[in-house]
């Protein structure tokens, strides 16, 4: 057990049980007499009898008191009937509903109640499967947020969905706002749009594919044709070479053939007893004969290294270039998962002075007054994002200084805060830093270090959790800086922000949002609700 010390098991159970329903007790509460029933029990009890008495002792009270939740005894009837159950005790995993009752450990909810908006557990959705009152309850599988399920205007139950307005509404808005409007129940709606799905969804997936292929097809095709020049060029090199060495070795056989027609006389001539002979033809045989100069002659054996070395240079050049139109996708599509990042005052070191939005801070020149909490982080003048996240996929942009130090990318919920750490993978910090004017490094173990030229003014920042990637992009300059790959979390993850300025003036972080973007959106928007 969590909190007792006491073993259920040794407890007998009938110590437990509700003297209205006979059932171990669900969410049990104690009258002012100090006797305990199910608070559905008691209530429904109540509700239903002239007076408020106490089953148990028969008190009467003249004004119906207050019940208090007995929280030992919650605890103890929790475990009696998960041991009966056999649900073992585990808190809730990522992506599932907990139980709003559970006061010690969460467990998973079965059914979320549009009634009472709350979600239960199996032990504690008991009651809803045996009091009446509670059975006309509409159940349904476990949900989040159940407020939003709500009327804001009405406080009722969002039932019925307005094809006029093209919203949900309660039955109260058709008398008001919506009446004389075209309403229709939201199960009925929903089986029509989740039809009409069928088509988008199908359009929406080959976009996708579409959009895929295109950027296989641009990161192949120049690639491709780059290389088959590239072969075509030394093919063209190695003929011309091969033609030439031919020519060459031509000249070369026809001069031997005829040096060695000259040996062949002038070894007649030295065993001549023509004297006449010999004096007639010497002259003729010693003067040298007319043969090309081989010494200046070379052959390269590397085969047109100049011409290869052009060849790959103006192929990465290409590559370069369709690499910043891939990256400029890239960022487009991740202008979807946009979030809305504000700094965590709590979370901000002392040396950190942030503005009152919490969109942007800078190194103070003196300590701030603040608060001693277990958030705060004392060593290090860094600050964490307000909201964590567990899932999905994410992205924001930072504007980032050309001096000082700077870090920005995500830390993990269990970094240390207190004392001095690598900030690096191993240690839950996933950061790109500016270590020097132009030095860079990625907080990888062993750490990646680079020059940047031009220095990044914007960086944007990309996370996929269950992909595990961490991406790092010079929005401006449209080029890809860093990622980390294949991770693997566990727990929230949170954007992380440090500077240090040793200047008097220190240049600030500040969390970029595209305003005239986000104008356009709210004009969108206000047109489309004005239709």
């Amino acid at each position: 057990m969590s909190s007792l010390n006491v073993d259920s098991s040794l407890l007998p159970e009938e110590q437990f049980l509700c003297s209205i329903c006979l059932n171990v007790f669900t969410d049990p509460v104690t009258t002012p007499c100090g006797h305990t029933f199910c608070k559905v029990c008691i209530s429904g009890y109540w509700d239903n009898s002239e007076i408020c008495q106490c089953l148990k002792c028969q008190k009467r009270f003249y004004v119906r008191p207050e019940v208090s939740t007995n929280s030992v005894i919650e605890e103890i009837s929790v475990h009696i009937k998960r041991r009966r159950l056999d649900i073992p005790e585990c808190s809730v995993s990522v992506g599932e509903v907990a139980c709003d009752v559970c006061s010690t450990i969460k467990l998973k909810a079965l059914k979320s109640c549009l009634v009472c908006l709350t979600s239960y557990c199996e032990i504690h959705l008991e009651p809803h499967q045996r009091v009446v009152n509670l059975k006309r309850h509409k159940l349904i599988d476990p949900v989040n947020n159940l407020e939003d399920r709500m009327c804001k205007k009405h406080e009722r139950g969002l039932e019925l969905f307005c094809r006029t307005d093209q919203t949900c509404v309660c039955v109260l808005c058709t008398e008001t706002d919506h009446k004389c409007h075209n309403t229709v129940p939201i199960e009925e709606e929903g089986v029509k749009q989740k039809a009409e799905l069928v088509p988008t969804k199908a359009e929406v997936q080959k976009m996708i594919q579409d959009r895929h292929a295109k950027m296989e097809e641009i990161k192949h095709s120049s690639i491709k044709k780059r290389r088959a020049k590239l072969v075509k060029v030394i093919e063209e090199r190695q003929k011309a070479a091969e033609r030439r060495a031919e020519g060459l070795t031509q000249q070369l056989e026809q001069e031997i053939t005829e040096l060695q027609k000259r040996s062949t006389e002038l070894e007649q001539l030295s065993h001549t007893e023509d004297h006449l002979h010999l004096l007639q033809s010497l002259p003729s045989l010693r003067t040298p004969p007319s043969t090309k100069k081989w010494s200046r002659v070379s052959v390269n054996t590397d085969l047109c290294v100049g011409t290869l070395r052009r060849a790959l240079s103006q192929i990465e050049e290409n590559i370069r270039g369709e690499l910043k139109v891939l990256t400029e996708i890239e960022l487009t599509r991740m202008q979807e998962f946009k979030d809305e990042v504000t700094l965590d005052p709590n979370t901000a070191n002392r040396w950190l002075q942030l503005s009152e939005d919490g969109m942007r801070t800078k190194y103070a020149k003196t300590a701030q007054t603040v608060s001693d909490n277990p958030k705060r982080f004392d060593y290090y003048s860094a600050v964490l994002g307000e909201k964590g996240f567990n899932s999905g996929r994410h992205y924001w942009e930072v504007q980032v200084g050309v001096s000082g130090r700077w870090e920005v990318g995500i830390a993990m919920r269990a970094v240390n805060r207190k004392k001095a750490v690598k900030k690096n993978s191993e240690h839950g910090f996933f950061v790109l830093s500016k270590s020097g004017y132009l030095e860079y490094e990625a907080g990888s173990s062993p750490p990646t270090t680079f020059n940047l030229n031009p220095i990044p003014r914007r960086v944007g920042v990309y996370v996929d959790y269950e992909k595990g990637q961490v991406s790092f992009y010079d929005v401006l300059a449209k080029s890809h800086l860093y990622s980390f790959l294949g991770l693997s979390f566990t727990g929230k993850l949170y954007p992380y922000f440090y500077l240090y300025s040793m200047k008097k003036k220190s240049e600030s972080l500040v969390i970029y949002i595209d305003w005239i973007k986000k104008y356009k959106d709210h004009l969108r928007r206000l047109s489309n609700t004005a239709k």
